[in-house]
């Protein structure tokens, strides 16, 4: 995997980016300007951050694994330590798919039902590989979504979600709160 240099970070124009960033060359970013990005932060291979209206801000310490999809007109937010698997899809906007009204970026706004709500993921959440997050939803501090889960409804903190739609499963421990203030301790 080959990573975009500081010069070519730079030359994208995010709105702000710190340091120690590691973007794939492979990596597509639509509305830069609309991108706060952290430090200590990695975007894999074939990752698609489109940001609408309300922009995508990226925490510290976040990773977004290859096949990762972030789209929506409103904000999304991933904060500090937290993680999209390969293959995530987190959706901050989503047609009305009753048949009431006509569907898709073609069509003018006004013949269409756009759903647009921000999405929150926590810090220290993990989200499993193939997961799709749609709008309006907050995955708190600490949460783990399995593999394959769709995440419809708002996850409490520090418990283990899982299944189409996700359901709670078990808490978490929360051994990584200390693990995260020795490790900041030793930077």
């Amino acid at each position: 995997m080959a990573f975009l240099t500081e010069a070519e970070l730079k030359e994208i124009g995010f709105a702000s980016i710190g340091s120690n960033v590691l973007i794939s060359d492979k990596a597509s970013i639509y509305n830069p300007s609309k991108i706060s990005i952290g430090s200590n932060v990695r975007i894999d291979d074939f990752c698609v951050l489109s940001a609408g209206e309300g922009g995508i801000v990226l925490g510290d310490y976040v990773h977004i694994a290859v096949f990762a999809l972030l789209i929506g007109k409103g904000k999304i937010t991933l904060d500090d330590f937290s993680g999209a698997s390969s293959r995530v899809s987190i959706y901050s906007s989503n047609d009305d798919y009753t048949g009431a009204c006509l569907s898709n970026p073609t069509v003018p706004d006004k013949y269409k039902n756009v759903t647009v709500a921000d999405v929150h993921i926590g810090r220290h959440a993990l989200i499993g590989s193939g997961t799709v997050v749609l709008p309006g939803v907050t995955i708190a501090d600490g949460v783990a979504v399995g593999a394959l889960s769709l995440v419809n409804k708002d996850c409490e903190e520090f418990k283990v979600y899982s299944g189409v739609p996700a359901r709670y499963l078990k808490d978490r421990r929360r051994d990584l709160l200390t693990l995260e203030r020795e490790f900041l301790n030793s930077q």
